[in-house]
C-alpha cells in the first residue's frame, strides 16, 4: 500500500488548487478522479457556458449594428463549429490541468476511490493510504423523476447537443436556467422557460430578477409560471410538457431541466467512516473545512457552500495552508463573495440583498439605484436598460451590497467587491472621480 500526506478525492478546480498547494508545501500528495480533470466548471460548467454565452453576446451585436454604419447581411450560424471549437478549448485545458499536476509532482490515479477507513481509500482494487484526505467530488445536475423525465436533458447534456434546437424549453429560473434562455433565444432559438414562482433569481436582489425578467420578455423569450412539470411524452419527432394544473406546452426538439444540482456523497462510503450528512445530502464542515471525521476534509459543491469555482479553489488553498503550511488559522470568509450571472444582459452583485440588509439592520438601510440607457444603444433603436443599486447600512452608509443588470456588469464587479470587502463607505464612492463615459461610473455618482 503506497502512503501519502494527502489523498484528494475529485479532481475539480478546487481539489487541483488544494492538491498543488499542498504540494508546494512539500507534502506527498495523490489525486483521485475517474473522468476528466477539472471537474463541473472545466467540462460542463463555467468554461463551455462562457463560450456559448460569448457567441450569443456576438450575435446580439448583430442588431446593433446598422446603427453605427455597418451594412450587416442576416448572419448565418454554425453550431457544429461553434461546439467543435469549444470542446477543442476545454480538451486543451484539460491537459492544462494534467501537465501541472505532473509538473509539480502531484500523482494522479485514475479510478473511482472508495473509503475503506478513515485514511484508506481503494481505487480499483489497489489501496492507498493518506494522512489527509480531502472530498471535493462535486454536485450532478437533478433530473425530477416525473414521467418521461429522461426525455429532457440536464445542463451536462446540453453541452452534447449537436445541432441548435428550433424551439427548446428550459425549466428553471435560477441561474443556469436564465444563462442557457438566454443563449439559446440569442442564437434564434424559439424559447419557453417554465419557472416554479413568478420572480427568477430567488436568493438574489429583487431588481436583478425583475430587470432581467424584461429584458428576456423583450428578446421574445415567453415565460410561463408552473406550479411543477407532472410529464414529459414524446410527440412525433419532438416532446411535449405537460403540468400539474392541466396545461400542456410543446411541441419542443429539446427540454432542458435546470432544477438544481445534488452532490455527489452516495457510492463511495462516507457513511462508513463516520462522515455527518445533512438533510440534502451535503457533507456538513465547519469554518475551517473539516468533516465530523478528524482527518477528512471536505469542500466545493459536495458541501453545498456557494457553490462557485473561486471559492472552491481558495477554500482548497487556504485547508492545504493550514494542514502543510503552518497558517492554523487559514480558512475561507465566505461573506461578501461576488458572483456573476451569465445572462442576456449580464449580472454582478457582490453583499447583502436590499432584502437581506432590511432584514438585518432594518431602518438603518439606505439604498441608492439608477435606471439608464448605456451609452452603447444611444444610436440603437434597441434601448434595453442598465440598472445599478449600492445598498448601505448605518449613519456613515457603509456600503453591504452592489448590484448591476447591464452591458458590462460581470467585469465592472470584480473591483466594486474590493470596495466593499475592505470596508468602503458611501462617501468613499462618492470622492471617487468616475470614468466617462462608462456604465461603472454611474456607481460612483449616485445620490
Amino acid at each position: 500500500m503506497e502512503h501519502f500526506d494527502y489523498l484528494v478525492l475529485g479532481g475539480g478546480s478546487g481539489g487541483v488548487a488544494s492538491a498543488r498547494r499542498a504540494r508546494a508545501h512539500g507534502a506527498k500528495v495523490a489525486l483521485i478522479e475517474a473522468g476528466r480533470i477539472g471537474g463541473t466548471c472545466v467540462n460542463v460548467g463555467c468554461v463551455p457556458k462562457k463560450v456559448m454565452w460569448c457567441a450569443a453576446s456576438i450575435a446580439e451585436s448583430f442588431h446593433d449594428a446598422g446603427a453605427y454604419g455597418f451594412d450587416v447581411a442576416e448572419p448565418k450560424h454554425d453550431w457544429a463549429r461553434l461546439k467543435l471549437h469549444r470542446d477543442r478549448y476545454v480538451e486543451y485545458l484539460n491537459g492544462i490541468y494534467s501537465s501541472n499536476l505532473a509538473s509539480e509532482g502531484v500523482r494522479r490515479i485514475s479510478g473511482y476511490g472508495r473509503f475503506i477507513d478513515a485514511h484508506t481509500l481503494d481505487v480499483g482494487g489497489e489501496r492507498f493510504r493518506g494522512e489527509h484526505i480531502l472530498v471535493t467530488t462535486g454536485s450532478r445536475p437533478i433530473r425530477p423523476p416525473v414521467p418521461g423525465g429522461e426525455l429532457g436533458i440536464t445542463s451536462d447534456g446540453f453541452f452534447e447537443i449537436e445541432r441548435r434546437p428550433a424551439r427548446a424549453a428550459v425549466v428553471g429560473g435560477g441561474y443556469i436556467g436564465v444563462e442557457f434562455a438566454g443563449v439559446l433565444a440569442a442564437l434564434g432559438t424559439n424559447v419557453t422557460l417554465l419557472i416554479h414562482h413568478d420572480a427568477l433569481l430567488r436568493g438574489f436582489d429583487h431588481m436583478l430578477g425583475k430587470e432581467l425578467r424584461e429584458h428576456m420578455e423583450a428578446s421574445g423569450i415567453v415565460f410561463a409560471e408552473t406550479c411543477d412539470v407532472s410529464r414529459l411524452d414524446r410527440e412525433g419527432s419532438g416532446v411535449q410538457v405537460s403540468l400539474c394544473d392541466g396545461r400542456r406546452f410543446g411541441s419542443f426538439d429539446a427540454v432542458i431541466w435546470a432544477v438544481g444540482r445534488t452532490p455527489n456523497t452516495s457510492g463511495f462510503g462516507l457513511d462508513e467512516i463516520g462522515v455527518a450528512l445533512d438533510g440534502m445530502g451535503r457533507v456538513v464542515v465547519d469554518e475551517f473545512q473539516n468533516t465530523s471525521t478528524p482527518s477528512v476534509y471536505a469542500l466545493g459543491d459536495v458541501t453545498g457552500r456557494l457553490s462557485l469555482t473561486p471559492v472552491a479553489i481558495a477554500a482548497g488553498r487556504k485547508l492545504a495552508d493550514r494542514v502543510f503550511g503552518g497558517v492554523s488559522d487559514a480558512r475561507l470568509d465566505y461573506t461578501n463573495v461576488p458572483t456573476v450571472v451569465f445572462s442576456h444582459p449580464p449580472i454582478g452583485s457582490v453583499g447583502l440583498s436590499e432584502e437581506e440588509a432590511l432584514a438585518e439592520y432594518g431602518a438603518a438601510v439606505k439604498v441608492y439605484s439608477r435606471r439608464f440607457t448605456n451609452l452603447y444603444y444611444g444610436v440603437s433603436e434597441r434601448k434595453p436598460k442598465t440598472v445599478v443599486k449600492l445598498v448601505t447600512v448605518g449613519p456613515d452608509e457603509r456600503v453591504v451590497g452592489v448590484h448591476v443588470i447591464g452591458l458590462g456588469a460581470d467585469e465592472m464587479l470584480q473591483g466594486f467587491a474590493v470596495a466593499l470587502q475592505i470596508g468602503a463607505k458611501k462617501a468613499d464612492f462618492d470622492r471617487t472621480v468616475a470614468i466617462h463615459p462608462t456604465a461603472a461610473e454611474e456607481l460612483v455618482t449616485l445620490r
